[in-house]
């Protein structure tokens, strides 16, 4: 199956249930970038129940700004406020001590454009997943594709979300399980056998 997906920041689970059932991977790099997607969002599992991880952007007088050309807002220290969410949710988490290394020079690391960002994110993810991967990406925007499965429609967090089997998390005996989160809520949690969860799991495309 090939698949076209958006890159987004820290993808979530049904963004990975789709790649790592993929043979060949695309990347949406030429749409127009929107507000409240996944693009610049992510949601972990904190003491308190699901918590937002949103990257400021810079909003510019165009109207339609493209996704690759969206750049991240400096003006507040958005990544040690994420890494440190990070730590208060994830700190006791049975593998997070074990892939912290991998990723805390990504918010250490100012990078201009959000695209990039996410990116780097996503190959981070998958050295950590130890998921090879090839991907390319779009030339030009197409709203209707051929020979491929479109997935571009998870970006969007308003779509109904697919449901995926449960498993152990940190605050669960508070809140229950949450489906869908941040992969990185899989990672802490499942570590090594995170792989083998999202090749279990189950997702169709509109």
């Amino acid at each position: 199956m090939n698949i076209l997906i958006h890159p987004t920041y820290f993808p979530n689970i049904a963004h990975f249930v789709a790649i790592v059932k993929a043979e060949k991977v695309t990347f949406e790099y030429d749409d127009h970038f929107l507000k409240q997607t996944y693009r610049s969002r992510t949601y972990i599992y904190a003491a308190n129940g699901k918590l937002l991880l949103n990257i400021p952007v810079v909003h510019t007088q165009k109207n339609r700004q493209k996704y690759k050309e969206v750049k991240i807002s400096q003006e507040t220290n958005w990544q040690k406020h994420h890494w440190k969410s990070l730590l208060s949710a994830y700190s006791t988490s049975p593998f997070f001590e074990y892939y912290q290394d991998e990723l805390v020079y990504l918010f250490k690391t100012k990078t201009n454009y959000i695209l990039d960002f996410n990116l780097n994110c996503f190959e981070v993810i998958c050295d950590c997943l130890q998921l090879t991967l090839d991907y390319s990406k779009t030339g030009e925007y197409q709203k209707i594709v051929e020979e491929t499965t479109d997935f571009r429609y998870l970006v969007n967090a308003k779509t109904d979300e697919p449901k995926f089997q449960p498993y152990s998390q940190v605050f669960d005996d508070k809140h229950g399980f949450i489906n869908n989160l941040s992969i990185l809520d899989l990672l802490f949690n499942e570590g090594p056998n995170a792989l083998s969860y999202l090749e279990s799991q189950t997702i169709s495309a509109i």
